[in-house]
């Protein structure tokens, strides 16, 4: 069993800047891979952003150069640090983590204004 407790959303005016962080526990040596997807209001849960145990990271194009994902290995952490935030960045952010099974997050609000 994984456990993924997300923090860092709220509420940011347009061009700002939010870190969110996600924290494992439990069988994390079983982790292959973690990653954060959002889910708007009417919209499907889509990747923003992944990064495996070894380090490769992929994004969505439109979060492409202004979302970084990364890890602290010794927290056992991984962080998005979303810049240049639009009103189209706003969701529930969840964290993602998978192993023989996948585990998710109780997500976050993001919430862009414009």
């Amino acid at each position: 069993q994984v456990q993924l407790v997300e923090s860092g959303g709220g509420l940011v005016q347009a061009g700002g800047s939010l870190r969110l962080s996600c924290a494992a526990s439990g069988s994390i040596f079983s982790i292959n891979a973690m990653g954060w997807y959002r889910q708007a209001p009417g919209k499907q849960r889509e990747l923003v952003a992944r990064i495996t145990s070894g380090g490769s990271t992929i994004y969505a194009d439109s979060v492409k150069g202004r979302f970084t994902i990364s890890r602290d290995n010794a927290k056992n952490t991984v962080y998005l640090q979303m810049n240049g935030l639009k009103p189209e960045d706003t969701a529930v952010y969840y964290c993602n983590a998978v192993a023989r099974m996948v585990y998710w997050g109780q997500g976050t609000q993001v919430t862009v204004s414009s």
